[in-house]
């Protein structure tokens, strides 16, 4: 949506992925992929490309990233907005337990067998094999040649799911317990939803700790500040 918006309004502006994912979405900016290699790096982009505005719009436990954009925002005074949308909040029918990091998720994971819907991405899989006896369902956007986990079931979706759906896939796998990262809109809360109207456990990975920033809640928002410069190159 941030894209869009963007060249909607004829901004002048880099779309940066991670490259983390075979096959990104196409954005209608011009799109570079890959790390900037560290801080240094990222000051080193930020200068050759002239840039004077940066907006950090990745995904709430991208918290790398975040970090140094933080870094080279301060050492270079280019001003940083982040676009973080709202954690979950828990509501009637959830039960939720709240956790600091994926060691703390495989913890609390009981020691009776289970089935467990992981849906952390592929970055974070390799501890759960701590606990190879429960049966793990994973939903990746994309294929892995060989699982991490000795006992696991491998989807390959790109989201954004329907309540319906989540709804519907955790009882076709009988599945008794969700594991998911505190990443809050709406385009990953179909799995919340089904766990609540299921009335399954979820196990929440609460957002890394990040140092202070401004943030925005909205597209608006990030538009609003960008307006009050008339020199925008994002």
């Amino acid at each position: 949506m941030l894209a869009r918006a963007l060249a909607a309004r004829g901004v002048d502006a880099v779309f940066s992925y991670a490259g983390r994912t075979q096959e990104p979405v196409t954005q209608p900016l011009p799109t570079r992929i890959g790390g900037f290699g560290g801080v240094s790096g990222l000051i080193d982009y930020l200068h050759t490309k002239r840039i004077t505005h940066i907006i950090d719009a990745t995904h709430p436990f991208a918290a790398g990233m975040s970090r140094n954009a933080v870094e080279a925002s301060l050492a270079t005074g280019l001003p940083l907005l982040a676009l973080e949308r709202a954690p979950w909040q828990a509501k009637a029918g959830d039960h939720w337990t709240h956790v600091t990091d994926i060691e703390g998720a495989v913890a609390a994971l009981p020691e009776a067998p289970a089935r467990v819907f992981l849906a952390i991405g592929k970055q974070t899989l390799a501890p759960f094999a701590a606990k190879p006896q429960h049966h793990y369902l994973l939903r990746l956007v994309d294929p892995l040649g060989a699982l991490p986990l000795p006992n696991a079931t491998a989807l390959v979706a790109r989201g954004p799911f329907d309540e319906a759906g989540d709804t519907a896939l955790l009882r076709l796998h009988h599945i008794t317990h969700v594991v998911a990262k505190n990443a809050g809109g709406s385009g990953a809360e179909a799995k919340i939803r089904a766990a609540r109207a299921l009335g399954l456990p979820v196990i929440l990975v609460e957002r890394p700790s990040l140092p202070p920033r401004q943030v925005a809640a909205s597209v608006d928002a990030v538009l609003g500040w960008l307006d009050h410069s008339a020199d925008r190159g994002v």
